[in-house]
């Protein structure tokens, strides 16, 4: 079941079109990364599923239903600008915000509680915004924008100007929050994060939503046939005992470890690369190397840029 559709949606504002003709489908109790360079259209997407704005053409849906006004208790919304009042105290801010996404005093003492020890900030309950570092800031944010739990979050680069650990932490509660039922909408540039915690992805440039699917079948569809062999570092040729029609791309020497890149043809099979190699070294690994979501994600825009 998809938690949430959008049909072919179109948004124009004056001469500029953000978005034309993009559907995506996400489905429930998974992390959906929406991808983009800047510009590309995923802002004005995400305001249209908040109902921030609304579009000129196409049809959304929650959980199976036409979207409507009331679906905005159900989910959750992290923008990439943060939006805290700095003069205001810690706790009563956050006290505040729950109760706005309807959440009783009690229920949100009880767990805005919980959520400050788990990220060490309780001693900041009475400290105003200002005083806060970035970091610390965000951490509040986060915390308001899951407290109600909502079926659906919104995450618009939620690692922005966050530590290594921090960024753990907060990979580490994206994930518990999916396990527990919520469905996550993930957007941002770090590919990394991509590739360890989205299971779908929708990559939109200039406006278009120009590739989609699951992760892992997006990375198989775009592999190149480029494979790695480990052997014992010896005095040997590879190119010379490799096929004419195979290449050999790269030769790194570790620790007394040779790691050879070899692409090999369409019309090859894995078994005739190791036959090719095996009497000649000590095989220490076999691994095929599949492209990165970065480099999936250059090459897609690349290749919109020479076809427009």
């Amino acid at each position: 079941m998809y938690i949430f559709s959008a049909q072919n949606i179109t948004k124009n504002y004056a001469a500029h079109t953000a978005l034309k003709n993009v559907s995506i489908d996400v489905p429930e109790q998974s992390i959906f990364g929406l991808l983009g360079p800047n510009g590309a259209g995923k802002t004005s997407l995400i305001r249209i599923i908040n109902q921030i704005t609304a579009p000129d053409e196409g049809e959304l849906f929650f959980a199976g239903e036409k979207l409507q006004p009331h679906h905005i208790s159900l989910i959750g919304y992290l923008p990439e600008e943060r939006g805290l009042y700095k003069k205001m105290k810690v706790g009563e801010q956050a006290l505040y915000l729950a109760q706005l996404k309807g959440v009783s005093k009690s229920d949100a003492l009880k767990k805005l509680k919980y959520w400050f020890e788990k990220f060490d900030i309780l001693d900041w309950w009475n400290k105003k915004v200002e005083e806060l570092s970035k970091g610390m800031q965000q951490k509040i944010q986060f915390i308001v924008t899951i407290l109600h739990e909502p079926k659906l979050l919104i995450f618009d680069e939620p690692f922005s100007g966050f530590d290594p650990i921090n960024v753990n932490l907060l990979k580490e509660e994206i994930l518990n929050l999916k396990k527990n039922g919520a469905t996550i909408i993930f957007s941002t540039h770090n590919m990394s994060s991509v590739e360890e915690l989205c299971d779908n992805i929708a990559l939109i440039n200039k406006s278009y939503k120009i590739l989609d699917g699951k992760v892992h079948e997006i990375k198989n569809t775009y592999k190149a046939n480029i494979f790695e062999i480990g052997y014992h570092t010896q005095d040997i040729d590879f190119e010379k005992i490799l096929p004419e029609s195979f290449k050999l791309n790269s030769v790194v020497k570790q620790n007394g470890i040779s790691k050879a890149t070899i692409k090999i043809p369409l019309t090859a099979s894995t078994n005739d690369l190791i036959q090719n190699v095996i009497s000649k070294i000590e095989l220490v690994s076999f691994n095929e190397i599949l492209p990165t979501m970065n480099d999936i994600f250059i090459q897609k825009v690349n290749e919109q840029k020479h076809i427009a």
